[in-house]
């Protein structure tokens, strides 16, 4: 876990391109969304989802819109003060330490293409999702599988590809701007 720790915390930013599929839980069919997600170390994301809906999720490490052009309407929300990995997004953009923040192991017999499979479960219970599974690529040490059994049983799965790391993503990136005519709606749903 050491080094898996060492090459994660060497990553300053990332961009790819995801598949996201979610089933179980409160839904039950998987759909599979595309898009491009692009991170910045510390505590700020974004996902643009390109198919078969158009919206965009972000994170400038202090607050998360959520963007839905069709509806055109933002929703902001305060992201908890206490930091820590209470999202796997989060988890991404540094919030979070292995060996402090999680109980991990690895998984034998997972099926993982060219590498490894890593549960880790939170040590505390205030997360959004119950255990976090990476595959993890054994020639670079770079995640290509991130999947979270959520609260409710469900499972969101997304596979990168196409990672480019340490690129100098600007912070302005991770700045949303409404365009004319969106409603922004204040939700403090995400307060702790």
């Amino acid at each position: 876990m050491s080094r898996l720790q060492a090459r994660y915390d060497a990553i300053g930013d990332f961009s790819a391109d995801f598949a996201h599929s979610y089933a179980g839980g409160v839904l039950q069919a998987a759909d599979v969304e595309r898009g491009t997600v692009h991170v910045k170390k510390p505590g700020r994301w974004r996902f643009d989802y390109t198919h078969p809906e158009i919206k965009r999720f972000i994170s400038d490490g202090r607050t998360v819109v959520s963007y839905f052009p069709a509806d055109r309407q933002a929703i902001v929300s305060d992201l908890p003060p206490d930091g820590g990995p209470a999202t796997p997004a989060s988890f991404l953009a540094g919030d979070g330490d292995l060996t402090r923040d999680f109980h991990a192991r690895y998984v034998s017999g997972a099926p993982a293409d060219t590498g490894w499979v890593v549960e880790l479960i939170p040590r505390v219970a205030d997360a959004d999702y119950e255990t976090l599974t990476l595959a993890i690529d054994a020639a670079d040490l770079a995640i290509r599988r991130m999947s979270a059994v959520d609260l409710q049983g469900g499972v969101s799965t997304y596979i990168f590809s196409n990672l480019q790391q340490n690129q100098g993503i600007a912070d302005r990136f991770f700045e949303f701007d409404a365009p004319r005519g969106v409603e922004v709606v204040t939700d403090e749903s995400w307060a702790r």
